[in-house]
């Protein structure tokens, strides 16, 4: 038994040992973790606490939750990777890929969100396009989440494989379990206290690399020099010089992919209609909060870039072989079977074993196993909300109690989690988790903003419209994707060039995914019953008053916050030109 035990434990290849205080500190963080969600069990019993967290969140709290819920491996791992292979290009996906739209959520769209005091994404479709909308937006939303919290689980798992030869299998079950424990017990309020707890350790943790690479590398403009040694080019810093074919890059990209793919449809589409971080603003406890709080998160996401993109920069200047060539490393299915070589995806464990000693190795664990923990956190309880509101409650069983409610919601906690796990394995088949990620955005997130977008801001949308247009985006999308996968040649259709790598796929099927959403939306609803502008009030620009945020003075204005942070964006992409 205790050998059998020993070899589930320690299969993988283990790169370092934790000392017993690297131990403790780990042992801590999962024991605390657990203890909130008991202590917000008590204040979890309507569902208003359990999927809204009571709308008691000030726009601090809710603000560094939205950010933090993004914080997972989806940017600890995945963009370390994604820098590793890209260069500082990843960095776009922080900056013109996150903080106009994040902007324009709080400003913009909020007010429609909270004063309709919506559960969710879907709600707001289902009162502006009906029940057909919801459905599918519920069932897509749904199955995206699922997948995306597989993302997580498989990143802490490669980390306990890679630092402590943990097997990938037994790491992926011990984070699931963690996490649907607290979740199912506290519900948001006890996942947005442990998104703060966690944000505050990312920071702690990871923070290092970045500071300690830094030094070794001998500051900025030499780690550009070495970068251009190592691989050969200046390509890998700079943002934009290098953008103007698909060839002069090494992501394979054009501008306009990065401009109206990533910053218009990928950026808009996620952060402004995906309800894992949409929830996070609605849990606000007033109008101002809820348009404060995105505004608050922009700012912190400005300055991420530096413990997720700059460790992977600085993996392309100091980790090297025996005879001082920079690492091999290769996409993850690529090496399957090849214990020598590492992969994109072990990028950051890698440099916080080169970095990180006794105690300071354990915080950083730490800080990841936050990371993906909140990632987890974040999919499987926006998941079970929109399960239980829009697809449970409205179309299975519309009039049971709200304490039935409440225990569905933890029930499709586990259920979720369960899934979860098994799509975990399919993220093993992917070239990164970035490749895998985007994809998914392509697939769900693109046409669903197209139908946000029209519904919100043009009165003249229909119910029928928003519905088909929403169907056939991300019946596109997908088709898209397999006509790629079966055909080669199809990416010069698709990506507009031969030349373009899977990132930049990614980006222009997303594009023409919204495009065939926007399209089919607005010639259906040319052509069917419109809604009277009267019953719009409360859903759409132009037929809705609105309301007063509270703010008294400028400094309590969100949209002046909004100016000093859109001005700093553009600071940055100037120095990074």
């Amino acid at each position: 038994m205790t050998s059998t035990l020993a070899l589930l434990l320690f299969s993988g290849r283990q790169l370092t040992k934790l000392s017993p205080v690297d131990i403790l500190i780990l042992a801590l963080y999962f024991a605390l973790v657990v203890f909130v969600g008991f202590y917000a069990k008590g204040k979890a019993n309507t569902s208003e606490d359990f999927f809204m967290a009571g709308r008691e969140m000030s726009a601090w709290i809710a603000g560094l939750s939205f950010v933090s819920a993004n914080l997972g491996s989806l940017e600890l791992m995945g963009w370390a990777g994604s820098a590793y292979q890209y260069g500082i290009l990843a960095a776009h996906w922080y900056w013109i890929g996150a903080i106009p739209a994040m902007l324009f959520l709080g400003i913009v769209m909020m007010p429609f969100y909270y004063i309709s005091k919506t559960h969710s994404v879907p709600g707001y479709l289902q009162l502006r396009f009906g029940e057909g909308a919801r459905l599918l937006s519920a069932v897509s939303f749904g199955l995206m989440t699922i997948l995306m919290s597989g993302v997580n689980m498989y990143a802490m798992a490669v980390v306990m494989q890679t630092i402590l030869g943990w097997n990938i299998t037994f790491s992926i079950w011990v984070g699931a379990g963690t996490v649907a424990l607290y979740v199912m017990l506290g519900g948001l309020r006890s996942a947005i206290i442990n998104e703060v707890l966690q944000f505050v350790l990312i920071w702690a943790g990871a923070a290092m690399i970045p500071i300690l690479g830094l030094i070794e590398a001998g500051g900025w403009n030499n780690l550009k020099a070495q970068i251009a040694v190592n691989v050969g080019s200046d390509d890998y810093t700079h943002m934009w010089r290098n953008l103007a074919h698909f060839n002069s890059n090494p992501m394979g990209v054009h501008w306009t992919g990065i401009v109206f793919g990533l910053g218009f449809v990928v950026a808009f589409g996620y952060w402004t209609t995906d309800f894992l971080v949409v929830q996070r603003v609605l849990s606000a406890n007033n109008l101002r909060a809820a348009k404060m709080a995105p505004v608050i998160g922009a700012a912190f996401k400005m300055a991420v870039p530096f413990i997720v993109i700059l460790p992977g920069l600085l993996a392309l200047s100091v980790l090297k072989n025996p005879d001082g060539s920079i690492m091999h490393l290769v996409a993850s299915n690529v090496a399957k079977g090849h214990a020598g070589l590492h992969t994109y995806d072990e990028v950051l464990p890698l440099m916080l074993i080169r970095y990180c000693g006794p105690g300071l190795l354990g915080l950083g664990i730490t800080a990841l196993v936050a990371g993906f923990m909140s990632g987890m956190a974040g999919n499987v309880s926006a998941f079970s909300t929109v399960w239980t509101y829009d697809i449970y409650g409205a179309f299975m069983n519309k009039t049971a109690s709200d304490k039935h409610y409440v225990a569905m919601g933890r029930w499709s906690t586990v259920i979720g989690m369960l899934v979860s796990i098994m799509t975990a394995y399919l993220v093993m088949n992917a070239n990164s988790i970035m490749d895998y990620v985007q994809a998914l955005f392509s697939f769900f997130i693109a046409p669903l903003f197209g139908t946000v977008i029209l519904g919100m801001m043009w009165t003249g949308a229909t119910k029928k419209g928003g519905f088909w247009g929403l169907l056939t985006g991300t019946a596109t999308s997908i088709g898209m994707f397999i006509w790629v996968q079966t055909d080669g040649s199809a990416l010069r259709y698709i990506a507009m060039s031969p030349d373009a790598k899977p990132m930049a796929e990614n980006l222009y099927r997303a594009l023409w995914s919204w495009l065939v959403c926007v399209l089919v939306t607005v010639v259906v609803s040319l052509v069917t019953e419109k809604t009277p502008v009267a019953q719009l009030s409360g859903l759409v620009y132009g037929a809705t008053e609105m309301p007063d945020d509270g703010a008294k003075n400028l400094f309590e204005k969100p949209i002046f916050w909004a100016i000093i942070v859109i001005v700093v964006f553009f600071v940055l992409n100037l120095i990074f030109f």
